[in-house]
């Protein structure tokens, strides 16, 4: 089920409840970065927390699932429904700057996002951390990043390019991707014209 609560904000609730996983996300995006996020993976919250809070977001994320079998159903369904929540919420794009791109540094790591907010799913993730211990525990196993982008971009249906130019230490790579997307998000659906900004007349 899905509602849009105030239109003079754009925020959108979302909820999806399957044999694995049950995932609620609640989204304001003209918001004060206010973000939790409670996944039973502590290290995937501290990530969602970021994205939430660099975006500029409100935003709340519930999600339990099968981790006794292993994190990446709840990891690529919480992707899945927060990209719902995010394509109700922006509605028409009326007015949307649409493009944005950043350089994040986070220490060591150096990465790279640029997207679109075009109606076309697609992401290309060149994240090459090496052979990398679990994050957190309940263990949250360093590739499920891809997927999570994955799930959250075709759900959008938006364009996610995110490479990384250096690093070494894990956290600091992946929580750069996560504050990456998040301000590249905020600029990208900032509100900054009166019209739909394609030729097509449609996003």
């Amino acid at each position: 089920m899905a509602m849009n609560i105030d239109p003079d904000k754009r925020r959108a609730e979302r909820r999806r409840s399957t044999k694995e996983t049950e995932v609620s996300v609640a989204l304001v995006i003209d918001g004060t970065g206010a973000a939790t996020a409670d996944t039973g993976l502590p290290f995937f919250d501290h990530m969602l927390a970021q994205l939430g809070k660099h975006g500029g977001f409100d935003l709340d994320i519930r999600s339990r699932g099968d981790l006794e079998v292993d994190a990446h159903h709840s990891v690529e369904d919480t992707g899945i429904v927060l990209g719902q929540t995010l394509a109700e919420a922006l509605g028409s794009k009326v007015g949307i700057r649409r493009f944005a791109s950043v350089a994040l540094p986070l220490d060591e790591a150096l990465v790279e996002v640029a997207l679109d907010l075009s109606g076309r799913p697609y992401l290309h993730y060149e994240v090459a951390i090496g052979e990398a211990a679990p994050l957190g525990s309940p263990p949250f196993e360093v590739q499920l990043a891809e997927e999570f982008w994955r799930a959250f971009a075709y759900a959008a249906a938006l364009t996610l390019h995110i490479e990384l130019r250096r690093g070494r230490n894990p956290h600091h790579v992946l929580e750069a991707s996560f504050k990456g997307v998040g301000r590249a998000l905020k600029d990208a659906a900032r509100i900054e014209a009166s019209g739909i900004p394609s030729t097509k007349g449609l996003l």
